[in-house]
C-alpha cells in the first residue's frame, strides 16, 4: 500500500474538528518518534530488540521524557542502553524541544521579533510555553550569524 493512499477521503472524514486532527497528528508523531528511538537504539546495540547478541550492553527499559513540538507537548518514553552509552541523535539528552520548533524561533528571532513576541506566538501557535530564557538559549546560538546577515548590504 502507497502512503498517499493511507489519507484517502474516507480516513479525512472522521476527524471533524481542527482538535480531533491536532490530537491525531500528536500521536502520530510521539508513536513515530518512539519507534525511531527504537531503531536508533538497535542501530547502537547492533542487534533488534528479542534477538540474541554477544554485546555485554543491552537495553534497559525506558526513561520518559516530554518534548515539545509542533503539535504541543508530548511525552515519549525513550529506550536506554544498560552501560548508559545510548545518545539519542533524534531526541539529545536534556532537550526538551523538537528541532522544528527550535527552527520557528530562530526564523522569528530573524525576523526582528522580540524574545516576550515568540514566547507569545510560540504559545499561539502550537500551544506550548517556552521560557524567555529557552528562546535566549536557542537565539543565542545564531545570534552572531544573524546580525551577520542583517549588515550583509
Amino acid at each position: 500500500m502507497k502512503k498517499e493512499d493511507l489519507l484517502n477521503d474516507d480516513f479525512l472524514k472522521q476527524f471533524r474538528t481542527a482538535g480531533e486532527l491536532n490530537s491525531f497528528l500528536q500521536q502520530l508523531q510521539k508513536r513515530a518518534v518512539e519507534k525511531m528511538l527504537e531503531g536508533e537504539l538497535d542501530a547502537h546495540l547492533g542487534y533488534e530488540k528479542h534477538q540474541n547478541s554477544d554485546n555485554p550492553n543491552s537495553r534497559n527499559g525506558y526513561s520518559t521524557k516530554t518534548i515539545k513540538n509542533t503539535f504541543g507537548e508530548a511525552e515519549i518514553r525513550v529506550p536506554r542502553d544498560r552501560d548508559g552509552s545510548f545518545e539519542p541523535a533524534l531526541v539529545p539528552k536534556r532537550r526538551s524541544m523538537a528541532e522544528g520548533v527550535e527552527n520557528v524561533i530562530i526564523s522569528m528571532y530573524a525576523k526582528g521579533m522580540s524574545n516576550q513576541d515568540i514566547e507569545e506566538q510560540i504559545r499561539e501557535l502550537y500551544d506550548i510555553n517556552v521560557s524567555s530564557s529557552t528562546i535566549s538559549r536557542v537565539t543565542g546560538a545564531v545570534a552572531e550569524d544573524i546580525v551577520a546577515w542583517r549588515n550583509r548590504l
